[in-house]
């Protein structure tokens, strides 16, 4: 009896993949809505929200089936499901927009732009954390900072507080070798440098 109540599936598999396919469409729907405000990391409300998520839609995922085999059919027809659309939205830019949604720039010039973090959900204080982590000890050094779907944030800073690249260090080189070149080539046309004046001792 115990045995058979593990392995019977208690509802049709068709059911089974129905109640998922339509559980994992709302859900990104929902997602979709309510915005890309992660910044790469979850913060406490997230994680709240995610547990309640996980128990609010169990039962519209698993229906009145208990089973092992039910619950394990779910659990594969979820990841098939997601490999699936992860596949297809990478292939597609249609899709990218339509379940991730576009970058969005939250700072531009060294002022953050308050419709984009309200749009988002975000506060000035989140924004200056996550660039801070990028190397800039304040929003008014930041040239652009982009929020991308998936949560990064990309932060370019401004000429005067970027790092020099390798790419700088060679055209100072180049730059330096040149002047002392410039300079040698002066120094042979012209070996004799003027007299110094006589300094006048004083007895």
């Amino acid at each position: 009896m115990i045995w058979h109540d593990l392995w019977n599936i208690q509802i049709p598999p068709l059911e089974k993949l129905l109640r998922t396919v339509l559980v994992y469409g709302g859900l990104a729907v929902l997602l979709r809505l309510g915005g890309k405000r992660d910044l790469a990391q979850f913060n406490s409300f997230d994680l709240v929200v995610m547990l309640l998520l996980a128990n609010v839609v169990q039962n519209a995922v698993i229906g009145n089936d208990n089973s092992l085999s039910g619950g394990l059919l779910g659990a594969a027809i979820l990841i098939g499901l997601n490999a699936i659309v992860v596949r297809a939205v990478n292939i597609h830019p249609l899709l990218v927009r339509l379940f991730e949604g576009r970058p969005t720039t939250l700072v531009r010039n060294g002022r953050a732009i308050p419709k984009a973090l309200t749009r988002l959900g975000l506060r000035r204080a989140d924004v200056a954390a996550a660039c801070r982590r990028q190397g800039a000890d304040d929003i008014g050094e930041i040239s652009d900072a982009t929020l991308f779907p998936g949560g990064a944030l990309v932060v370019t800073l401004d000429k005067a507080h970027r790092d020099a690249t390798i790419t700088d260090l060679r055209n100072e080189h180049d730059r330096l070798l040149a002047q002392i070149r410039t300079e040698l080539a002066t120094l042979r046309r012209h070996p004799h440098s003027p007299e110094e004046p006589h300094s006048h001792r004083y007895e």
